[in-house]
This record gives C-alpha cells, structure tokens and sequence, in this order.
C-alpha cells in the first residue's frame, strides 16, 4: 500500500510582523506635543516653534497644517509672539535673545534633556573639564554645548576619545546626548577612563530610560526575525540607533517615516518582520507600515515583548498663564 506523503510534509510556518514592545512615542515627545497641542486650543494668534517640535517629519508637516510656524532662529520670530522651545533644549544664549526680543516663551525641553545640562553646569562648577559624548549636528548637543563655553568639548568616537585634549587629566567629567547608542556609550566612556582613571560620571546613566528601553528590545526582536523595519525621520537619532543595533545584532533593517517607503523586494522572501518605532514616531505611522506589509502579504501581526510602565512628565508652569487672546 502507498504510503500518504501529504500527511508526511510538515506544515510551512505562518507569517508574522512581530511589533517591538515597547516602541514609539517617550514621555518627554508626548509632553512636548501635548504642549503644542495645548497652545494650539488655547492660544489666537500664531505659534512659532524653534526648530523642529520633535524629530519627526510627519508630526512636524501636521502642525505646519494647523498653523504653527517652524523656525531655525529666535531672530526669525516677530518681537512679542508665543514660541515654543523643542524637546531637545536650548542655551542660554539662544534664552537671552529671546528675552531681547520680548518672546513669551514656553519651554518644551525634555526634563531628561535638562537634567544633562544641570550636571554639565554643577561638574564647571566644581571645577571640572566637561566632555560631552554626543553627535556633533544633534540639537539636543548644540544646547548642552552653549551652557559652558570654553569648559567644555565633544567627543562623538572612541577615536576621538583617544585624543581629546583637557585642561587637566586629573579634573574631568563626563555626560552623554541622551539618545546614544548604549554600547556605542559605553565603549567611549571605557577608552576615556582609559586615558582620565579619575573621570567623573553622572549617578545615573544619561541616556534616557526610551532610548535605552528600544533599543533592549530590537536586539531581542534580531534574534527572531529576518528583517527589522524601524519607523522614524532620518534625522532622528534614537530612531537611526535602533536600525544601528539590529544590524549589529545580525539583522537586516531599514528606517522608513512613511508607508510608502516600504519596498516590495524587502518582504518578499522573510518569515518573520520585526517593526519598532523610534522615540518621536506616532504609532499611528507604525499602523500605517503595517497596513502597507499586509497589502505585500499575508503576515499574522503580534505583539514582541514588555510595554514600559507609563511615564508622564508634567507640563511646564509657563503653559498656565497663555491666555487665549493672542
């Protein structure tokens, strides 16, 4: 008798899009959009807003939609209107034109962001020479810069870390760009203390608890999938991170801000498709990617890891005193 060799032939595992827990929006993005959002209700007349509000493309163009006006410079701003520092803080220069130019301002600096800058200051203070670990062009790193002129440099390689020079070896702190590679971090901060043994750190790690969070979780979606596709700007530097550690950790990745960036080719032959989102990614735009992927094929969609307890940040004081008459 034959035997029955279809019974015989295991079954072709399904396809999947595991979606990266946690990912998205942080809380210091959330409470700089909440505050623009606010403004938005509250407030008559224009809302300028310094840089971009986050780093975020689409984000940005649905506030251009609503009316708020993007600048590069406080200069750019008329004498006497509402403008809204971003998430990734400011100097006190930047502060003092502001001032000049009587801005009512309001100050969306994430408090993670300020925190950097506090221990910057105190560490000039006690006398110490600042290194700042950070990406030269980031806003986040041109603020933490203008808070101690002349007492403090950046380092953004191990290379550099190598020969960086300081007033005095034995006199020198450091802090980070809150949105770093941690390996990338800490393999700086080892080659400085290699070069400084008196090097003096933060008491807690300055890269925020997001970055570090997302990026936990990409290295364990690597080990599952074939693809890694991550949701974000590209002038996002969590965002540009997160596909840094999956290709690290072996798998292939792509960072797209919108559904249409998904190329065919790319999903054609995987089995498993992992989708995070960086920091100032909507999960509305994780949704859109999904939707995209399950036109290309037939995925099943799952959740991949631990959701982070909620955080919320309060809203600065300033907010309460905008009246509505402009």
């Amino acid at each position: 008798m034959q035997a029955d060799l279809t019974a015989a032939t295991p079954e072709r595992a399904p396809r999947r899009i595991l979606l990266a827990n946690p990912r998205g929006f942080c809380a210091g993005v959330d409470r700089a959009i909440e505050i623009v959002n606010k403004l938005l209700d509250i407030h008559e007349g224009p809302i300028y807003v310094r840089k971009e509000i986050v780093h975020n493309r689409d984000v940005v163009a649905r506030f251009q939609a609503r009316g708020v006006v993007f600048v590069e410079e406080v200069d750019d701003v008329p004498e006497g209107s509402l403008l809204v520092f971003s998430a990734h803080g400011i100097s006190p220069e930047v502060r003092r034109v502001a001032a000049d130019r009587r801005l009512h301002v309001i100050d969306a600096t994430c408090p993670l962001v300020s925190k950097v800058h506090l221990e910057a200051i105190k560490f000039a203070k006690d006398g110490l020479f600042v290194l700042l670990v950070g990406h030269k062009h980031h806003d986040e790193v041109a603020g933490t810069l203008g808070e101690i002129p002349g007492r403090i440099g950046l380092v953004e390689t191990v290379e550099e870390a190598a020969t960086v020079e300081v007033p005095d070896p034995g006199r020198v702190a450091v802090v980070t760009q809150t949105t770093l590679s941690i390996d990338d971090t800490r393999e700086i901060i080892e080659a400085l203390r290699r070069r400084f043994p008196a090097l003096v750190t933060p008491t807690k790690d300055d890269i925020c608890y997001a970055t570090q969070n997302r990026q936990e979780a990409v290295k364990a979606l690597a080990a599952v999938t074939d693809l890694i596709l991550v949701v974000g700007s590209e002038n996002s530097s969590n965002s540009q991170r997160l596909r840094e550690c999956a290709v690290q950790a072996g798998t292939p990745a792509h960072l797209i801000d919108e559904p249409g960036a998904v190329d065919p080719a790319w999903v054609a032959d995987k089995h498993a498709i992992g989708v995070t989102a960086g920091a100032s990614s909507p999960e509305y735009l994780v949704q859109a990617i999904v939707d995209r992927m399950l036109d290309l094929g037939d995925f099943a969609v799952e959740d991949f890891g631990r959701r982070e307890p909620a955080i919320v940040f309060t809203p600065p004081r300033e907010l309460a005193n905008v009246r509505s008459a402009g």
